[in-house]
């Protein structure tokens, strides 16, 4: 009887597995429209943008953390955490079977007008850098090299399901202009 060298499997390929994984998961994602792929884009770089270093498992709730200097992600519940230790808490996000994210404000977050004052200004900024790309696919976070492994992974994942919800809905290619001047004609009513 051999041993196995590696029976926990590290290192086999750590790297294909986190990328294709979701990718097979992704072949059935619905067309969707330009409101909902940039909602949903704005929110899951909002997401991506905070720190953690773990998979994200989809329908798994996480939660999100803000210190002074930055926000970060992990998989511990406020009621758990003290603020000294975690920082304030934000609210729960949730990663889709399409690799999108949602964020469920915590209440006190969502009453609070200087945070929802910073969120509208990341919202402008992030519809002016929709406005200046040549085409939708240029904003998708194909690859980001300042993220760390399991955030490079979950954006590229991110990048693969919108881009192929925007193919199935005619707007990949488009610009952001072009895409939504298609809802203009799509909610007009011929005479």
């Amino acid at each position: 009887m051999s041993k196995n060298p590696n029976p926990q499997g590290k290192g086999g390929s750590p790297v294909l597995a986190a990328l294709t994984q979701p990718r097979a998961a992704l072949e059935a994602v619905p067309p969707k429209r330009i409101e909902q792929v940039t909602t949903e884009l704005f929110t899951s770089l909002f997401v991506l943008e905070s720190e953690f270093r773990f998979k994200p498992v989809p329908g798994r709730p996480h939660y999100l953390y803000r210190k002074p200097d930055r926000y970060w992600l992990c998989l511990t519940p406020p009621e758990i955490m003290t603020e000294d230790i975690a920082g304030r808490f934000i609210g729960t996000c949730e990663l889709q079977p399409d690799m999108t994210w949602t964020l469920e404000l915590a209440p006190e977050v969502a009453e609070d007008e200087t945070f929802m004052a910073e969120l509208a200004e990341r919202r402008a900024a992030f519809e002016r850098r929709l406005s200046e790309a040549e085409t939708m696919d240029d904003v998708l976070p194909v690859h980001e090299r300042r993220y760390d492994f399991y955030r490079r992974a979950s954006a590229f994942a991110l990048a693969y399901s919108l881009g192929r919800s925007m193919d199935q809905s005619g707007i990949r290619g488009l610009s952001y202009d072009e895409a939504m001047g298609q809802l203009t004609y799509e909610g007009d009513t011929p005479d």
